[in-house]
């Protein structure tokens, strides 16, 4: 997130990384990248860091319907991010570092939660940067072992991808073209784009469901994938391809993660089908591209609906909004 979290103070950070962590920050600095956690980097007297994430409970649908219960579920993913590192092998985990007291997250406050993980060095990708293709092969090849390590983490993993997180805010949102949005500066804007291409996003809907029935009533394999292996999600560190941003991991056909990388062509999922032998399916393929469109749009419309400023974030939201309509 661009923007510095509403409700959470500098103080409020030291004393719960000493409590949780027994971790003495000399300093912190905020790292404004990322959407829907907010960073910091953490560095103690002797030179030791470390980074440093809090999510708002109240901003990840696809975890829990309250804070609690996404609570639970996010540190449900970290977990099982933490048992594919420990248990299975899976070196190109960047896994949290477990509290003093054994657990992946520390309960902040109600409205936020509080994970510590290492700080890699390395040259991070970008959201949108396409990779060049060592590292596409790289990254296929490490999806490729991540899937067949699903039997260490099958008994703990929750099921993902065959519901839309934040659904109800779109259509609540569709219902509701009529009336003026008086949330913010960019609550009618988003009303009127979303008024011009409604029919268009009703499609969409429709067509997820039937996906979703199809996709749901086949045989296909349940694998545990990450959910979102965009560039954004990779740091390069010498030899080494990582991955972060654990949220989303859960059980799910493989196409949850290698939609981002069929572009059609005989080859294009060749690394990984030489990897496991299996090759993929075009409706579930399709099922998971519409998903993280209409998931997003969920999310930024929930946003600009809303009362809210003007800040990076709302404006991002509004750039990326219009991006998905045109």
């Amino acid at each position: 997130m661009r923007s510095l979290p509403i409700g959470i103070d500098e103080r409020q950070l030291r004393a719960a990384l000493s409590e949780a962590w027994g971790l003495d920050v000399d300093r912190l600095e905020y790292v404004p990248k990322g959407g829907g956690s907010y960073h910091w980097l953490a560095e103690a007297a002797d030179g030791q860091r470390w980074f440093v994430t809090a999510d708002d409970l109240e901003r990840k649908p696809w975890l829990g319907d309250d804070s609690d219960s996404t609570f639970d579920g996010l540190r449900g993913a970290f977990d099982v991010a933490l048992a594919l590192y420990e248990d299975a092998g899976c070196e190109f985990v960047v896994a949290p570092i477990r509290t003093s007291y054994g657990t992946s997250l520390h309960r902040l406050s109600s409205q936020y939660s509080l994970a510590v993980f290492p700080l890699i060095h390395g040259e991070p990708g970008e959201w949108g940067t396409p990779l060049d293709s060592p590292v596409r092969t790289m990254f296929l090849r490490v999806l490729a072992h991540l899937h067949e390590s699903t039997s260490t983490v099958r008994h703990r993993a929750q099921r993902r991808g065959l519901r839309l997180p934040g659904r109800i805010d779109l259509e609540n949102a569709l219902a509701a073209l009529e009336q003026p949005w008086p949330g913010g500066r960019f609550s009618e804007m988003t009303r009127t784009a979303l008024a011009a291409n409604a029919g268009r996003v009703s499609e969409w809907l429709s067509n997820f469901d039937y996906l979703t029935d199809v996709v749901g009533r086949s045989d296909l394999e349940l694998v545990i994938t990450h959910g979102e292996p965009h560039p954004g999600n990779v740091i390069r560190s010498g030899t080494d391809l990582l991955v972060i941003d654990w949220d989303t991991v859960g059980l799910a056909p493989p196409e949850r993660d290698l939609w981002m990388f069929d572009d059609g062509s005989p080859d294009g999922l060749a690394p990984y089908v030489r990897a496991t032998g299996r090759g993929s399916d075009a409706e579930a393929i399709e099922l998971y591209r519409l998903t993280w469109t209409l998931a997003d749009l969920s999310a930024f419309v929930a946003v600009l609906r809303a009362p809210h400023d003007v800040t990076a974030d709302t404006e991002k939201a509004w750039r990326a909004f219009s991006s998905y309509l045109r």
